[in-house]
């Protein structure tokens, strides 16, 4: 039995996916599984280069989804924390999971069990955050846009929600940190690349990009926000609490000079 070994993916899920199959396959008790562009090894480990292979990870997936399917969401949401070794948390959540009988992906009493349900509620609750905080703007393209900034990416995980809720209209939704996004053309979503030379906050100042009407209705919504808080209620540490400062550059009730 190997006791260990350098995996090398390329950054997918279906791909650390596959790594995992490997690792199970050579009996690897601990997989130091790394993307190919973040790879830091020891001058005499033991590298392999996994190929994505969408049948392996397929097995990985309905095997875990047998044991128990809440650990789908564990697993999927823990790993786009891009948590630093998060691979290999996973991989012992995975072997955990896989060797127990009844509640391997519930002992919590496991630090690596623990650290996985962290991250996954820290990511879910990121996603609820960014489907109700995402503001678009209507470009002169016809094109509803809107910047984000997640902590976590969490892309894959919203773009259900936005495709249900404005399926008439066509949309992107642009990942600033990540720098990728989603565009839905009316028809599917598909993942692109953009080449922003502005990040387009939402600022008083206005920006060729977007329609004349979208900055006068922008501006109304700022000036209604405003006109309806009461300063004297204001409580602001609630307030930042329930919508972080982070999030601010990107809302239109937030506009500033």
């Amino acid at each position: 039995m190997n006791a260990s070994k350098t995996l090398i993916y390329d950054g997918s899920f279906n791909g650390f996916l596959t790594a995992v199959f490997t690792g199970f396959e050579q009996k690897l008790t601990h997989a130091d599984i790394q993307k190919n562009n973040q790879l830091q090894s020891g001058l005499f480990a033991e590298n392999e280069t996994i190929f994505t292979n969408v049948e392996k990870a397929q097995r990985v997936w309905n095997g875990v989804q047998k044991k128990n399917y809440t650990a789908i969401k564990n697993i999927y949401f823990s790993f786009l924390s891009e948590h630093n070794n998060i691979e290999a948390l996973l991989y012992h959540y995975i072997q955990k999971l896989m060797g127990s009988k009844y509640y391997g992906s519930a002992d919590f009493s496991d630090d690596g069990v623990l650290k996985i349900n962290q991250l996954a509620h820290k990511v879910g609750r990121e996603k609820h955050r960014m489907e109700a905080f995402i503001r678009f703007q209507l470009t002169k393209d016809n094109v509803y846009f809107a910047n984000i900034e997640p902590d976590f990416d969490v892309l894959p995980l919203i773009s259900k929600h936005f495709r249900n809720r404005y399926a008439d209209q066509q949309w992107i939704i642009y990942d600033v940190k990540r720098k990728y996004g989603i565009f839905y053309d009316l028809h599917t979503v598909e993942i692109i690349s953009l080449d922003l030379t502005d990040i387009h906050s939402n600022t008083l100042e206005k920006s060729s990009v977007f329609t004349d009407e979208e900055f006068e209705y922008q501006d109304l919504w700022n000036n209604y926000f405003k006109s309806t808080t009461i300063k004297s209620r204001i409580n602001t540490k609630l307030h930042v609490q329930h919508v972080p400062k982070r999030y601010w550059k990107y809302l239109s009730e937030k506009k500033v000079s």
